[in-house]
């Protein structure tokens, strides 16, 4: 309740860059409960990517027959084999070989087996120490580089996984920093704290519990209103501060998930084409770092950037007489 009056809500952690920014804000405190909460038994299990910003898509899966199947008790992680790139659900507690994602410009390597037997936690803290993440989403368990390193009839452990926990503000960002303790850990216990001194996971405690918390305010604000891209810019300057831009990946990832509670099918955002000197533009001022435009980007007078509400969340210029909801910052 104090993080609802004074802030926005208990802390949301979408990735490693947010999780960092909290341990580094104190010194003192070993522990302090962040906005995630479990209710088991009343909630349905939802399935995950591990790698932040990848969405599971129920169009998108490609589980083997009769999978997924809880045989023979809760299985809640997921395997992955070459044969017909085929998924099963595993118990995330099974020892396995592993599938590691590698985001780094510096490698020529993209994908790596890791042939060490381990649980899905302790793969998962691997990928992320030496890697990027564990293998997520459909588009890289079809890479011909990833399935050349994959055996024959053998299941590696891949990035999915589902769980019950959701983010107390509505997010639904899938990332998750369990301690190593997690699975063990009793099941009545409801509430997400991070540890920050002589470890860096998260560990779940009875929501009663006293500790110190963090709170966080949301800087990006939808309105479910549909104005032309004219009287949304002149909205947001009287109400907030602007119409918003997009300059990250960390950015495009907080503002899809705000958008994913418009009742338009795209929202503006405050990036407008100029004829006179023929470039797009932010109209706060800042510099066009990243972009994620759909594959029919239109350069024409009259045009301002709408991104979609749904899909892969793309940035498709439109007519800004053209009425959507929107976002402020």
């Amino acid at each position: 309740m104090y993080c609802r009056k004074n802030y926005t809500d208990l802390a949301t952690v979408s990735n490693m860059t947010d999780m960092k920014r909290l341990i580094n804000s104190t010194h003192s405190e070993d522990e302090a409960w962040i906005g995630l909460t479990s209710y088991p038994g009343n909630e349905t299990r939802t399935w995950h990517w591990s790698l932040p910003g990848v969405k599971f898509d129920e169009s998108k899966k490609n589980w083997s027959s009769g999978e997924p199947n809880d045989n023979p008790f809760p299985q809640n992680c997921a395997a992955f084999q070459k044969d017909d790139r085929s998924w099963i659900d595993e118990s995330c507690d099974k020892n396995n070989t592993f599938l590691c994602y590698n985001e780094s410009h510096t490698s020529s390597k993209t994908f790596y087996l890791i042939e060490e037997k381990k649980t899905w936690l302790k793969a998962q803290s691997y990928c992320r120490e030496y890697r990027t993440d564990l293998v997520s989403g459909l588009d890289q368990l079809q890479d011909p580089e990833l399935i050349a390193l994959v055996p024959n009839e053998k299941w590696s452990i891949i990035g999915l996984f589902r769980d019950t926990w959701k983010w107390s503000d509505g997010s639904r960002f899938s990332f998750r920093l369990w301690n190593e303790k997690f699975n063990n850990q009793p099941s009545n216990k409801g509430c997400a704290f991070t540890m920050l001194k002589t470890a860096h996971g998260w560990g779940i405690d009875d929501c009663s519990s006293r500790k110190s918390f963090f709170c966080y305010n949301n800087k990006f604000i939808l309105i479910n209103e549909n104005k032309t891209w004219v009287e949304a810019l002149n909205y947001c300057r009287e109400k907030y501060h602007d119409l918003v831009s997009i300059t990250s990946l960390d950015e495009q990832r907080w503002i899809q998930d705000r958008a994913k509670n418009a009742s338009s099918p795209y929202v503006w955002l405050g990036l407008r084409y100029s004829c006179t000197l023929d470039f797009w533009f932010w109209v706060n001022d800042e510099k066009i770092s990243y972009t994620n435009w759909s594959p029919n980007k239109m350069d024409e007078c009259d045009m301002s950037v709408a991104m979609e509400t749904g899909g892969n969340n793309q940035w498709v210029p439109k007519p800004d007489n053209e009425k959507y909801n929107f976002i402020c910052f």
